[in-house]
């Protein structure tokens, strides 16, 4: 039989774990950290060595000609990824940003600036002829604008107008541009004035050409086309009656 104390010391004993079972577990967690610990300094390492590569790359440069063609500058081939997408979003900022400055106006283009300036400056009424005028005086040039205006107030123009109450229509029969000079047009049109006087309206109808040269400055956002008109002059081609209103540039003399 068991004494008192044997019964009392065994479970302690055998409540123990084996000395090869403990020291087990401590070396299983140390494999655990140690692999942790080299897991992480790779990735750190490599983050490094990532960061270190990316700051010594030269920075990509784009070069856009006047036609708005993108090109990298650089020792990148077409075939790169990241120069694809350079060239397609250098691209799209030419069409939106730069193609104002790399793209000439066109013909096109000119004949439009051409009848809107005719139609506002030659088209008026006593109600618009101020708005009218200040419209097509923004499309001269620094020269015809000063030229025109002083004009305008010697003759009092706009006062006439007014006080006459003359209604001027104008339309456009053809352009055709000169080969004498760049940006040169020759207009011919019809303009028929109605006035009023001694209570009686008064048509007139004059057929006349209209030769201006326009001018070639940065496309802005005021002035899209690029245009503006630097020269003006009218010349009366049917109809003996040369009123006020015909408004001949000083330039051509």
């Amino acid at each position: 039989m068991k004494t008192v104390a044997e019964s009392r010391t065994v479970p302690e004993i055998t409540a123990y774990t084996k000395y090869y079972e403990h020291d087990g577990m401590l070396r299983a967690y140390a494999n655990r950290a140690m692999f942790l610990a080299i897991l992480f300094g790779v990735i750190a390492c490599g983050s490094l060595g990532f960061a270190i590569y990316v700051r010594i790359q030269p920075p990509t440069i784009i070069r856009v000609d006047k036609d708005g063609d993108a090109t990298v500058v650089g020792a990148r081939t077409a075939s790169d990824p990241a120069s694809k997408l350079a060239v397609m979003l250098s691209a799209a900022a030419a069409t939106g940003d730069m193609a104002s400055d790399a793209t000439a106006p066109t013909d096109l283009e000119a004949r439009a600036v051409l009848r809107r300036f005719l139609q506002h400056y030659l088209s008026y009424t006593p109600d618009s002829v101020t708005r009218n005028f200040a419209e097509s005086l923004n499309m001269m040039t620094a020269n015809l604008r000063k030229l025109t205006m002083d004009k305008l107030r010697d003759n009092d123009t706009i006062g006439k107008i007014q006080q006459d109450q003359i209604i001027s229509d104008f339309r456009i029969r053809s352009i055709e541009r000169s080969k004498d000079a760049p940006w040169t047009y020759v207009v011919f049109g019809v303009k028929e004035v109605h006035r009023i006087k001694n209570a009686t309206e008064v048509t007139d109808r004059i057929v006349g050409q209209y030769n201006l040269r326009l001018m070639e400055e940065r496309r802005t956002e005021l002035n899209p086309s690029g245009l503006l008109v630097a020269e003006y002059s009218e010349q009366q081609m049917v109809g003996e009656r040369d009123n006020n209103l015909l408004q001949r540039s000083e330039l051509d003399k």
